[in-house]
């Protein structure tokens, strides 16, 4: 392996003076080589790196330097050989890192390795073994050598006896052994000879590299070199900060004054911010002078001046405002803000805000006033939680860790409110109440559904009453949209949860967002989306189908709900994202364990659209205006019909298509039971709060749709029908039944009526055929088609004395329609209005047209 090195070594120094592409491929198979002889050096030379290796990294380093530095010649290199050049100098660069030291040491003795080794050589030889200066190395030279065996009076003549104790014996070849040694006869040789040294012996005679290796170690142990011991330098990693003067806390004599301590603490300030400052060094000296100020008495004020600063130093801890501060500082945050706060209730006379300059700060007498703001680290706090949550694995045990802290997190900020209510301004209070609003509107409270449903009095305190009070004065006090915004937006999303649907629905219409919330700001508009979802999924809970699917239409018609709902990225078809974009979409995505059921959503979606488009579909089977409500439901079911063998439906969506089709046969049992069985139960309606109340909506729906269907598709086949033959086929009430069939008649949507007497349906026979039905869509494309052609002639009356001949051109006209000219002139009239000839004209055409 070592040969393979040797190898390209050599075939690296003939490629200098080729391109340096050539040059980039040698260097990188000179690192393969390297790294596959990496084991055979460890064990063979403990881990030392070969002189000849460090020579040719030193020797390209130098190469590509002097090219580098030659600008002229660089600027007359072709683009491949330059780009070659910048590259091989970056690869370069960032392996010899790993071999600084070594690199070090080579260019300031670059003979020392090999001296050594020839000195070792001829002390172990006793100068019995010559080398020969002028013969090239060949392979011979990096076999392993034999060695003398252990046993005494016994001379082994095998090569495996041989090798077994070489690593005990001075070794010699064959190759590099002189005349000498073959005539040394074997009688002159005493017992000692056979005999192994002693290990005291073994240890008195390390070699000089041996020693050389160990004072390195010692010294890099220590960290430090002769030369800086010396000359009393004191040696510095790269990425240390810059050592900085310890500020000095007082003397044993020097009086410790209110004064003196804020001087102290604007030293430390000072270096905030710098670059170089020691962060840690900061936090540990404002604990020793908030420790000083505690022990001395200097009064509440300066202490919270103190904590308020400190609080501050730990927030800038964390280099990164993107990424989350580490768990210890987080938690030593929660302790101080909480103390923070305790110090702020028991002083009422101190005030405390960002309006306070330093000059005008009163630490001694009251009323004291402190430059700082309580709210704006609370909020900090608050969003650095956020942070750390959306750092942990959703599905680990950390994360379920950290949100424990959310318990501690809502009682700041519970302190804070109590805090503001008291001593603060409408505007900060506005800030306050929506991070408590924040923190609740997306729970579920067990006594505000009971309060709903009634089972408890309306004076009991219940989330539902406190987000109520939050966001009413929000809405009268605050001055800015967004908070105004977002607290409508919460206050919605509460109350859809807990089953409030028309004040949910209402609130909605009444604050008018969805005329401006394309003007909001990002998570403002992601919290709108998410409450669009949880208003339809409430109205789906009360069985309005209609509003449900107009509620969760945009989310889910663009197949990207999980990226509008923020709680996760899709891949991108048509561009990929940069990582700055990607860095900012993951900023943007909300805690696990506030996220929607996509799976439920895009079940109650589908539910909604089938239970709306398949007695559509039925009604207007032959209508060649026929508007697609839903395409994505349409898109599930021209899916299914592509396949050519359908098995039983596994996934959600195969249960909702498979149900639809069984729904447009009139088969009521079977879809309600393709709906509603373990499966489904368990992937979708059992996630919601009254599983079995939204089971039996659904099961109702499903017979009442099914119903409608079924007249539809069948209603050409019968004179009559009973009502009372329709309520049991469908299981519904009659009462149910008759009001759908009313409904149906009033609407004009069958032309039928109802005989009370008999309680049948009589059918009027005024739908037409199939035949009527496709001259009907006939009749619609000839009028369409006129007012195209009159559009064009309008733009170019050259061709207006050809316009009679249009008729000519559809010889199909001749399909037989009903004789009755009335029904003629209702269904073509609105075509040959357009010409001037008026209704007579009309009339002949169309006798001439149909007979």
């Amino acid at each position: 392996i070592v040969i393979i090195v040797i190898l390209y070594l050599s075939n690296l120094h003939n490629r200098c003076d080729l391109i340096f592409l050539s040059y980039f491929e040698g260097f990188e198979d000179l690192c393969k080589a390297y790294q596959k002889a990496l084991n055979v050096v460890k064990k063979e030379e403990g881990g030392k790196i070969p002189g000849f290796f460090l020579r040719c990294l030193v020797d390209l380093e130098d190469y590509i330097n002097q090219v580098w530095e030659d600008k002229d010649g660089r600027k007359n290199m072709s683009k491949n050989n330059a780009k070659s050049l910048t590259t091989l100098r970056q690869k370069l660069r960032k392996y010899t890192r790993d071999f600084e030291e070594e690199i070090r040491l080579f260019r300031e003795n670059p003979d020392a390795e090999d001296s050594d080794v020839e000195k070792d050589e001829v002390d172990e030889d006793d100068d019995d073994s010559v080398m020969d200066d002028d013969e090239p190395l060949g392979p011979a030279a990096f076999k392993k050598e034999p060695s003398i065996p252990k046993e005494e009076k016994k001379v082994v003549e095998s090569e495996s006896d041989l090798d077994s104790d070489e690593s005990d014996w001075p070794s010699d070849s064959d190759e590099t052994s002189s005349s000498s040694e073959d005539d040394r006869k074997i009688e002159g040789r005493t017992r000692e000879t056979f005999l192994k040294k002693k290990v005291d012996d073994l240890e008195g005679e390390k070699t000089k590299k041996e020693k050389i290796r160990d004072k390195r170690k010692t010294k890099k142990e220590k960290g430090e070199s002769d030369d800086d011991t010396k000359d009393g330098w004191q040696s510095v990693s790269k990425k240390a900060a810059i050592p900085r003067e310890k500020p000095k806390m007082f003397g044993k004599d020097d009086e410790v004054t209110i004064p003196a301590v804020v001087k102290k603490l604007s030293e430390i300030m000072a270096a905030r911010g710098k670059k170089g400052t020691d962060r840690k060094e900061q936090i540990e000296l404002l604990h020793e002078l908030f420790n000083i100020a505690k022990e001395n008495t200097l009064g509440l004020p300066v202490q919270i001046k103190i904590q308020f600063n400190l609080i501050m130093s730990i927030y800038d801890y964390n280099p990164s405002v993107s990424d989350p501060m580490k768990v210890d500082f987080w938690e030593k945050i929660l302790v101080k803000i909480d103390e923070l706060l305790d110090m702020l209730a028991i002083t009422p006379e101190l005030a405390i805000g960002e309006h306070i300059t330093e000059e005008s700060e009163s630490l001694e007498k009251p009323p004291y006033r402190v430059r700082g703001c309580v709210l704006t680290i609370v909020e900090r706090m608050d969003e650095e939680f956020i942070k750390l949550l959306k750092a942990c694995d959703a599905h680990s045990n950390e994360y379920v860790v950290r949100l424990r802290d959310e318990i501690q997190t809502c009682k700041i900020i519970d302190k804070l409110l109590q805090y503001e209510e008291e001593h603060g301004m409408p505007s900060d209070i506005c800030r306050i109440y929506l991070r408590k609003i924040e923190h609740l509107y997306y729970k579920y409270d067990k006594k505000a559904a009971k309060q709903v449903k009634g089972e408890l009095p309306e004076a009991e305190v219940t989330s539902l009453n406190e987000m109520d009070r939050l966001c009413k004065y929000i809405f009268v006090r605050d001055n800015t949209d967004r908070l105004r915004t977002r607290a409508v937006l919460c206050h919605i999303y509460h109350m859809s949860l807990h089953d409030k649907w028309y004040e949910a629905r209402d609130l909605m219409l009444m604050a008018h967002l969805q005329e401006t919330i394309q003007h909001s700001d990002l998570p403002t508009q992601i919290l709108y989306n998410r409450t669009m979802v949880q208003l339809g999924l409430c109205a789906f809970r009360h069985g309005n189908v209609k509003e449900a699917h107009n509620a969760l239409l945009d989310i889910q018609s663009g197949g990207r709900a999980k990226e509008l709902l923020a709680q996760g990225l899709l891949p991108q078809r048509q561009y990929e994202r940069t990582t700055e974009q990607e860095k900012q979409e993951k900023q943007r995505q909300i805690p696990f364990h506030q996220h929607i059921n996509l799976e439920m959503l895009e079940c109650v979606y589908l539910v909604s659209a089938m239970l709306i488009e398949i007695p559509y579909m039925a009604a207007h089977e032959f209508d060649a205006r026929r508007r697609m409500i839903s395409k994505s439901f349409h898109h599930q079911l021209k899916n299914s019909e592509r396949q050519s063998l359908v098995g039983p439906p596994e996934s959600m969506r195969e249960h909702v298509v498979a149900a639809s089709k069984a729904m447009r046969n009139g088969n009521w049992n079977l879809c309600r039971s393709l709906l509603l069985n373990d499966k489904m139960n368990a992937k979708v309606w059992d996630l919601f709060h009254e599983a079995e109340k939204v089971r039996l909506m659904l099961g109702r729906k499903i017979q009442e749709e099914s119903l409608r269907t079924y007249l539809f598709t069948y209603s050409h086949v019968y004179d009559s029908i009973s009502l009372v033959t329709l309520s049991e086929m469908f299981e519904l009430p009659y009462g149910t039944v008759h009001a759908i069939i009313s409904k149906l008649i009033i609407n004009e949507e069958i032309m039928a009526s109802l005989d009370e007497p008999t309680s049948c349906l009589v059918m009027h026979r005024t739908e037409p055929s199939s035949l009527q039905s496709l001259s009907l869509q006939l009749a619609d494309k000839l009028y369409n088609l006129v007012e195209n052609n009159e559009r064009i002639l309008d733009q170019k009356p050259f061709f207006s004395r050809g316009m009679q001949v249009i008729i000519r051109w559809f010889p199909f006209f001749s399909l037989c329609l009903p004789p009755e000219i009335k029904i003629f002139e209702k269904m073509l009239g609105p075509v040959w209005r357009c010409y001037s000839g008026g209704p007579q004209k009309i009339k002949k055409f169309c006798v001439y047209f149909f007979f």
